[in-house]
């Protein structure tokens, strides 16, 4: 009786059920839809962009379309802008989310931005293509004050458009700004940060941590954060890896010099670190073997192992 009690009212229930429409997020309409347009962005990214098949797919997941016709007014935008298709592949593969923006509201105030500060056609476009990123982020609570800090250091549109055209994270990076403050705070001058800016800009993309750790390894060598060559040393620290700094140690043991003379040479010219193990090999071997200098004399100027022996001496 119970199983027939169960029976009858499930076929109540089926019945029922059968009178009313699912939500729309449950539709046949909607999950054929969603597969169609799955599907078409799919073939769209692999036929313009020659996308293989499980890239396309994962950027499926960021961007989808059921007519060509917003991607190719989005590729038409960068065409009439200077992009090549090559250029055009680059930031696509990147940011897949740019076939389905508005361009003239994400991007081209952007580019409108730079333009007034100077940058040309032909920068803008290397901007995008080296960090497509830039075009994502916020213009006013991003790219603006990012350019702003970086122009309070450098005091040049032109020479900050320069910074920022070869390392074109600096409009988008999420450190800069803590890390440019990290370095104010532990006292190191502005000469050093326009020289980090203008030089190598990407060793303060770090965590903050990270570069405060780098700041206090200086300060223990004995280097002062107020005087001009900090930035230099910092750049050292930072621009080669823990083992590589260790290696360059041991090839100037190699040479006679103690652990105190390297670090007077660190802190006369900090750059000397970064030389080649080779490089250091070969400027020894002039002045040493060839030259019958003590090893020690070039302490004095460490900023020799910069030059190039061919055209220096």
């Amino acid at each position: 009786m119970l199983k027939s009690f169960i029976c009858n009212n499930a076929f109540a229930i089926s019945t029922t059920l059968s009178h009313f429409s699912f939500p729309y997020p449950f539709s046949h309409k909607f999950l054929t839809t969603t597969t169609t347009s799955h599907s078409f962005t799919v073939s769209y990214l692999i036929n313009n962009f020659n996308f293989s098949s499980e890239l396309a797919l994962k950027a499926s997941k960021q961007v989808h379309f059921n007519t060509p016709n917003k991607a190719d007014s989005v590729i038409n935008f960068f065409t009439t802008h200077g992009f090549t298709d090559t250029d055009i592949q680059k930031i696509v593969k990147r940011e897949p989310w740019l076939l389905s923006c508005d361009t003239h509201k994400r991007v081209l105030p952007k580019f409108q931005f730079l333009l007034s500060k100077g940058a040309s056609p032909s920068d803008i476009v290397g901007i995008a293509v080296g960090n497509p990123r830039f075009m994502k982020t916020s213009l006013k609570n991003r790219v603006i004050p990012l350019y702003n800090l970086v122009n309070q250091f450098i005091c040049s549109d032109q020479k900050t458009l320069a910074s920022i055209i070869s390392c074109p994270s600096l409009l988008c990076s999420d450190f800069v700004d803590s890390n440019i403050k990290l370095l104010v705070e532990n006292g190191v001058c502005n000469s050093s940060i326009f020289r980090i800016l203008r030089s190598r800009p990407s060793i303060i993309f770090c965590s903050p941590r990270e570069l405060a750790e780098s700041v206090e390894e200086l300060k223990k060598l004995g280097l002062n954060p107020s005087m001009s060559f900090f930035g230099d040393a910092l750049l050292a620290k930072r621009g080669i890896s823990e083992s590589k700094w260790n290696e360059k140690i041991d090839t100037f043991k190699k040479w006679g010099w103690s652990e105190e003379t390297i670090l007077e040479a660190i802190r006369r010219q900090p750059k000397c670190m970064l030389s080649s193990n080779d490089k250091i090999n070969r400027v020894m071997e002039f002045w040493v073997n060839e030259l019958g200098w003590d090893s020690s004399y070039l302490v004095k100027g460490p900023g020799i192992f910069g030059y190039g022996l061919e055209k220096r001496v």
